[in-house]
């Protein structure tokens, strides 16, 4: 089987316009679902208690629907229902950070519970607040603590971003795509595809990792 990598070497520039669009989407969302999901699990492990029933039903809903799902949802439905029509980049933004979210808000509430509670108990025998309890001694250690967990959701961000070719972002995978089908080399193509996103994934995973060692001392208890 001969291999024609010139489809590549001609159509580069159309290639890395669709990754950095994946990169600026990517980043995007994980902002996004990051503080979304903090004000999330916050509200569910210190919220009142008619606060967290829906919280609760928004995560597990969340975690229950395929992203694919609420993105078509997103992207086709939601202008039916509102009348507001979003762009495909905004339409998959607004439902990658939905759905990611869920995952981001059940991280941190591990890592709010896992802490023991005697640390509570001190800290309010010094006189501090409720607010200053989780701002100074709990959010510190839970971040710490989520570290792994959420190194292994940012792999998935980035990864999920590709789904989004199916309502015609025009990112990495949408680029291949159409690339692959106007020159009719598949392989040569989308193996460029995947390596791509593996330098870019394969780093950010080290990356947390190597930093989650150096400061993992600090959420110990």
């Amino acid at each position: 089987m001969d291999f024609d990598f010139s489809p590549i070497l001609d159509n580069w520039r159309f290639l890395v316009q669709g990754l950095l669009i994946t990169i600026e989407l990517s980043v995007a969302t994980i902002v996004a679902a990051t503080l979304v999901g903090i004000a999330l699990g916050l509200g569910r492990v210190y919220g009142p208690g008619w606060l967290r029933v829906p919280l609760t039903f928004y995560v597990d809903s969340m975690r229950a629907i395929p992203v694919l799902v609420v993105l078509v949802w997103t992207f086709f439905a939601f202008p039916l229902v509102t009348g507001v029509t979003l762009p495909p980049f905004w339409a998959a933004l607004a439902a990658l950070t939905l759905h990611i979210s869920a995952f981001v808000s059940e991280i941190l509430r591990a890592g709010l519970n896992s802490i023991r509670p005697g640390q509570v108990r001190a800290a309010r025998a010094l006189g501090m607040s409720g607010a200053q309890i989780v701002r100074k001694i709990l959010f510190p250690q839970a971040v710490v603590r989520m570290l792994p967990a959420y190194g292994s959701l940012l792999s998935v961000t980035i990864k999920d971003t590709a789904i989004a070719s199916v309502i015609a972002v025009p990112e990495l995978m949408r680029q291949s795509e159409t690339i692959a089908a106007q020159n009719y080399a598949p392989i040569e193509v989308f193996t460029t595809a995947m390596l791509a996103y593996f330098l870019i994934l394969f780093p950010v995973t080290r990356a947390v990792e190597a930093f989650y060692r150096r400061v993992a001392h600090l959420g110990r208890s």
